[in-house]
């Protein structure tokens, strides 16, 4: 994969044109969730970036969920929001650490000296894990040269690399991680209990509305009696290929890279082996299903794991795992640009999918496998396809074939040519739910001490979706702990900043596994704009040339800029060679 940053061309476009109503929208979309998020934050945080809330541990209310308050901000900063947004997040992350690591259990033994240590949380799952960390995933598209940054960066993916003796995480032998609850301090090598997940005892009824819906306390624990099979690694553990992802972007250091392929590699062995489906508990041993009685779909968030909801008696079935370490495979594409990554998954999609029978007359399509019915066999019937990760795995590979696979998605459906009315509809649907948010703060009757940490998160006014799709080409990160899988990323190179500047607007109208469609526009009609335009989040993609106004402009980088003249735009179409660097925090200029 090619490293170095050749110097990039400059682009001139003078065609004067209104401003587009998509171009107004974003820049509105912009602006009002700016404003938003700083009267989000005094509402909802204090002067040191503490969370007004009683700070728990748990997976029904803990450290994840409060930092879901502040998802999407620094995502929103890289796209072109103000500094000022960077700068609430850091106070909001820096706050967010140091009051859970102040947070102690009394009853749960995993947290008593701390939920989190050496700024990480002590023990737990990576479908939380990933949430609460999803902000700062993104810091690095936001300032890499931050020496804080660049420090938390590596002492996280470290603790995956047996760097730190206190966490003792990774068997490179079998190249596993020991068990599903893992971090700071190491892996937890027992099975869990419901209050290892509900944590301490906490007073309900009256005072707190758990959004998992129970009334009681003795409810928290039976929503997670059954989650006990930890021990052995678990596929969700994929997630924390992100962590080496990011250090390796730092600097290239070789370390990194290679830890997240070996880990992610031994996955892609164990799906082969296990007959085209990635399998969900590997033993200490190194065997599928070693720590589960030799069954490959079981663990918590397994493909067997059924419950019982204790305030209905109703069952969930909770194959959760694919939603989160499915991005391991992703992120394992970045780092190489291997489609073999991409293969495994379609082919888990794939085996699911040849199992559909027909149920009552109709065609359906199983999503969980186990013993909990009897003899193992498919079971969750759906009328439609097994889908989890099929936008991605069309959008990784960019084959037509695997539309076949995605459900309907009115943004893919833009990028095919059709439903051109979806950018101002979809931008003028974000700027209504920003709306929306703000009047739930308004009338949010809570109280710091009746408040816990994931009641504001739907109130986070931060609703980065459709900028993310419109602007970058790009998939939503939201909150699975995921890189960003982006076409295009832009810069101010006269700020010296991350996102497109001031007045200007960009819309990826078509993508194609060798092509990128973009407009840019100028909306200040008095003043000039520049915008530097990067392939890919982490530089990962080269242009080879730029088609404008039927001329090519060889191009041969990873970035070129582009100068819009007053009340300007353009229409570029660039020969793009996808997953062609090594990926990259340095911003185009350095």
């Amino acid at each position: 994969m090619v490293t170095t940053r050749p110097p990039h061309t400059t682009i001139t476009a003078t065609t004067p044109s209104a401003p587009p109503a998509w171009a107004l929208l974003e820049r509105e979309l912009l602006r009002a969730q700016t404003e938003a998020i700083h009267a989000f934050y005094n509402h909802y945080f204090d002067e040191r970036g503490y969370l007004r809330c009683i700070p728990r541990w748990g997976g029904n209310d803990g450290p994840d969920d409060a930092a879901e308050n502040f998802l999407n901000w620094t995502l929103l900063y890289a796209l072109g929001a103000p500094a000022t947004v960077f700068d609430l997040y850091r106070r909001a992350w820096d706050g967010h650490l140091r009051q859970y690591t102040e947070a102690k259990t009394v009853e749960v033994p995993l947290a008593r000296d701390g939920m989190y240590y050496k700024e990480f949380p002590v023990m737990f799952d990576w479908f939380h894990n990933g949430e609460g960390f999803s902000a700062f995933f993104l810091e690095g598209l936001c300032d890499p040269h931050d020496p804080v940054f660049q420090q938390r960066t590596r002492r996280y993916a470290g603790f995956y690399l047996n760097e730190d003796p206190q966490a003792p995480n990774y068997d490179p032998q079998h190249r596993i991680i020991r068990s599903m609850f893992n971090g700071s301090r190491g892996p937890l090598l027992r099975k869990a209990t419901g209050q290892d997940w509900a944590g301490d005892p906490i007073e309900v009824e009256g005072r707190f509305s758990p959004l998992h819906g129970e009334r009681t306390y003795d409810e928290m624990i039976a929503h997670f009696k059954d989650y006990n099979d930890v021990v052995g690694d678990h596929p969700i553990n994929l997630a924390t290929t992100v962590l080496a992802l990011n250090a390796y972007a730092l600097e290239h250091e070789a370390r990194y890279r290679d830890w997240a392929l070996e880990y992610t590699d031994a996955w892609v062995e164990r799906t082969e082996a296990n007959g085209g489906i990635t399998p969900t508990n590997i033993g200490l041993d190194g065997s599928i299903g070693g720590e589960t009685g030799g069954r490959w779909w079981g663990g918590v968030y397994g493909w067997g794991f059924t419950v019982t909801v204790p305030q209905t008696g109703e069952l969930a079935h909770r194959t959760y795992w694919h939603v989160r370490g499915l991005y391991g495979f992703g992120t394992a594409l970045l780092l190489t640009g291997d489609q073999r990554y991409v293969d495994t998954w379609r082919g888990v999609i794939d085996h699911i999918n040849a199992h559909a029978r027909e149920i009552d007359g109709q065609i359906q399509w199983p999503r969980a496998y186990g013993d909990y019915f009897g003899a193992p066999d498919w079971y969750d019937f759906k009328p439609t396809p097994f889908d989890s990760g099929a936008l991605e795995v069309y959008y990784w590979s960019m084959d037509p074939d695997d539309l076949r696979l995605v459900q309907p998605n009115p943004w893919i459906d833009y990028l095919q040519g059709g439903n051109p009315d979806y950018p101002v509809a979809a931008l003028q649907e974000a700027l209504g739910q920003v709306r929306a948010r703000v009047d739930l703060m308004r009338n949010d009757a809570t109280t710091p001490d009746t408040r816990l940490s994931d009641d504001p998160n739907h109130i986070n006014p931060a609703v980065t979706e459709t900028l993310t799709e419109l602007m970058l080409g790009a998939l939503p990160t939201g909150r699975t702990g995921s890189a960003l899988h982006a076409r295009l990323r832009y810069f101010d190179p006269e700020r010296r900043r991350p996102g497109l500047p001031e007045d200007v607007a960009a819309l990826v109208e078509k993508l194609t596994a060798d092509e990128t469609v973009v407009t840019l526009v100028n909306i200040n009609q008095v003043r000039e704009r520049t915008v530097t335009v990067q392939g890919g989040a982490y530089a990962e993609h080269h242009f080879a040339s730029a088609q404008l106004n039927g001329q090519t402009i060889p191009l041969d980088a990873p970035a070129f800029t582009v100068r819009l003249a007053p009340g300007c735009g353009c229409t570029l179409t660039l020969a793009t060679a996808r997953y062609a660097n090594a990926p990259t925090f340095a911003f185009p200029w350095e």
